[in-house]
C-alpha cells in the first residue's frame, strides 16, 4: 500500500511547502516526489507512516475529524517562535486490487 501526503494547510510562512503540493511513499519505503521535501515534514510523519500503511488512521488518533481514513500530523517548525510556518499534512491511502499493483500502471 502506498501513502499521499498533501500538504492541506499552512500556519505562517513555509519556505518550501505551498498548499497542494504532494508526494508519495510507495511500498512503504520508497519516497517519489517532484518537489524539494523539508526535513522538519519528513520528522512528523517517521514515526506513523508504517502504521499508517497496515491500519486505519484512527487506530492510531490520527484520523481526521470529517474523514476517518486519512490521517493529518504537521511539520515540528514552531512558527509561532521562529517566523517559519507549520505544514499541516493529509496523508492518504491508497489501495490496488490484487491483479495489479503499485509498480504497474
Amino acid at each position: 500500500m502506498d501513502l499521499i501526503v498533501r500538504v492541506k494547510e499552512i500556519k505562517g510562512h513555509c519556505p518550501v511547502y505551498k498548499v497542494g503540493d504532494a508526494f508519495v511513499l510507495k511500498s512503504g519505503y520508497r519516497l517519489v516526489t517532484e518537489i524539494p521535501l523539508c526535513m522538519h515534514s519528513l520528522a512528523s510523519l517517521l514515526p506513523h507512516y508504517n502504521a499508517l500503511r497496515v491500519s486505519e488512521p484512527g487506530e492510531w488518533g490520527l484520523g481526521g475529524k470529517d474523514d476517518k481514513t486519512k490521517a493529518y500530523v504537521q511539520c515540528l517548525d514552531p512558527m509561532a517562535y521562529t517566523g517559519g510556518g507549520t505544514a499541516i499534512f493529509e496523508i492518504s491511502r491508497v489501495l490496488y486490487p490484487k491483479e495489479t499493483g503499485p509498480n504497474q500502471s
